[in-house]
């Protein structure tokens, strides 16, 4: 009697035909293996929503009051069809740019300000259109609305710049994005404290430093992790500012 040996894969022989149907087994259970590692990974993920340019909408031009401390906002007094009078929108420059120079020289001025609506869900931004094009100096003085203050909050939640995060790159948050997110930062673009529950009924609340300027550069390490913070909060306009304290932040994960 003949004995029957298994067979033997050489690799510089073919496949030998009984392994044939083995491998191809296996070869569609390890692809199979990848595809649903691929869903389960992705499911883990924060939806991003739908965020974006606004094209769609148009070149908007609205008129208001301009403050940029602690970044370039606009208290908007003749508003349209898509930003209404009374709305506090915050402003960008093109690209990961300044808006202008001499923005300062603006402050509590009244000014036309045209540009391209970036919005996810309520928060929203205007991208100025590039150089003197997209702020016009109105030659008369306008008010700036005082802040309300409103207490001391514990929160949790996340540091992003809000013109990423608004939709000018997509999910715009977390710690894959938190060096994009800097440089924005360093660009004056303001950045947005995305909260775990909504506070005073909203989610995205502008952040401030502890003096009520900018984010403090020492504390950028802190952006795209989740924090646990203990922060002041006031309203400017209808817009909802954070005041961190360096001292009450921390990553929890």
């Amino acid at each position: 009697m003949i004995e029957k040996k298994p067979p033997f894969f050489v690799g510089y022989l073919g496949i030998p035909k009984a392994l044939k149907g083995f491998l191809l087994k296996l070869s569609l259970l390890i692809f199979a293996g990848f595809i649903a590692g691929a869903v389960l990974a992705g499911a883990t993920q924060d939806d991003p929503g739908q965020a974006g340019f606004r094209f769609d909408y148009g070149r908007q031009t609205v008129t208001g009051v301009l403050e940029t401390t602690p970044y370039p906002l606009l208290y908007v007094t003749e508003g349209n069809e898509r930003i209404k009078e009374g709305r506090t929108m915050m402003l960008s420059g093109q690209g990961k740019t300044p808006i202008m120079a001499n923005l300062p020289k603006l402050e509590g001025k009244q000014v036309k300000v045209s540009g391209i609506i970036l919005k996810r869900g309520e928060l929203d931004m205007l991208q100025v259109a590039g150089g003197n094009r997209g702020i016009e100096d109105l030659s008369r003085e306008g008010q700036i609305p005082s802040s309300e203050p409103l207490g001391r909050w514990e929160l949790q939640g996340e540091i992003c710049d809000g013109k990423c995060l608004a939709g000018a790159m997509n999910p715009g948050r977390g710690l894959a994005h938190k060096a994009c997110a800097n440089l924005c930062l360093l660009a004056d673009i303001p950045p947005v404290f995305v909260s775990s529950n909504p506070v005073q009924g909203e989610e995205f609340l502008l952040v401030a430093g502890p003096d009520g300027g900018p984010f403090p550069r020492e504390l950028y390490h802190y952006v795209g992790q989740f924090l646990e913070l203990e922060a002041n909060l006031e309203r400017r306009g209808d817009l909802l500012v954070l005041i961190v304290d360096p001292d009450h932040i921390k990553a929890i994960k």
